[in-house]
């Protein structure tokens, strides 16, 4: 899922990002409302984030040229809580409308919730990539035209991390995006699972290419 977030100050950009990339998205930054509405046209993103008070234009313009023909989840963020405003937000076409300061976590979950309210859950795809190929729903991981043998939660890592490619995560956020309340696991099952995998995915399990290691973060798929 693709989120784009439009904000004016740098700390909140880097922050939310940071948050959301951990959650799994794929996150785009624009600091003004020319910029977003590019990166809206380029980018065609599941989910809007945007500032209300923002340089030339507002998040409220924005909101406006968007909703002329897309009906794409819109979140606000704003230093504004009166009621008016908050009730101004929502007639021009805002989903909902998030108060500075705020709380990431809240935030994520926020986003979490339209999405799945708006778009439903997120579409099961194929995953190929050079001689790997991952079907979810035949549950199947085939590598050089063989099937590979894996376990239910050896593959859910595997599918997890090949369809997020390029991004790092920790192990908390594994465990919790691939094991979810599932009981009596630790940080050290994903360690053990990426080595299962790296055994019957890497040409060199030692000296992993694919699999890999971001030291004192945690592992990404590098495709």
């Amino acid at each position: 899922m693709k989120v784009l977030l439009v904000d004016d100050e740098p700390t909140i950009l880097e922050t939310v990002e940071t948050k959301l990339r951990k959650e799994g998205y794929s996150v785009f930054t624009a600091a003004t409302a020319e910029e977003g509405m590019r990166l809206y046209k380029q980018t065609k993103p599941d989910l809007l984030i945007l500032d209300v008070m923002l340089p030339q234009r507002s998040g409220y313009d924005l909101c406006r040229a968007i909703r002329k023909d897309s009906k794409v989840p819109i979140i606000f963020l704003t230093a504004r809580a009166s009621e008016d405003d908050r009730v101004s937000g929502l007639d021009i076409g805002a989903d909902d409308y998030v108060v500075k300061p705020f709380n990431l976590s809240e935030l994520a979950a926020r986003v979490k919730a339209l999405l799945r309210r708006t778009t439903g859950e997120t579409p099961l795809q194929i995953v190929e990539t050079g001689n790997l190929k991952i079907d979810p729903v035949r549950h199947e991981a085939v590598l050089d035209g063989a099937n590979l043998t894996l376990s239910p939660k050896e593959f859910a890592l595997l599918y997890f991390l090949a369809r997020h490619a390029g991004q790092v995560f920790s192990r908390d956020t594994l465990l919790d995006r691939v094991w979810g309340q599932d009981a009596f696991v630790s940080s050290r099952t994903v360690d053990v699972h990426v080595h299962w995998l790296r055994e019957r995915i890497e040409p060199t399990p030692g000296k992993p290419i694919r699999l890999v290691t971001v030291r004192g973060v945690g592992y990404k798929f590098v495709a």
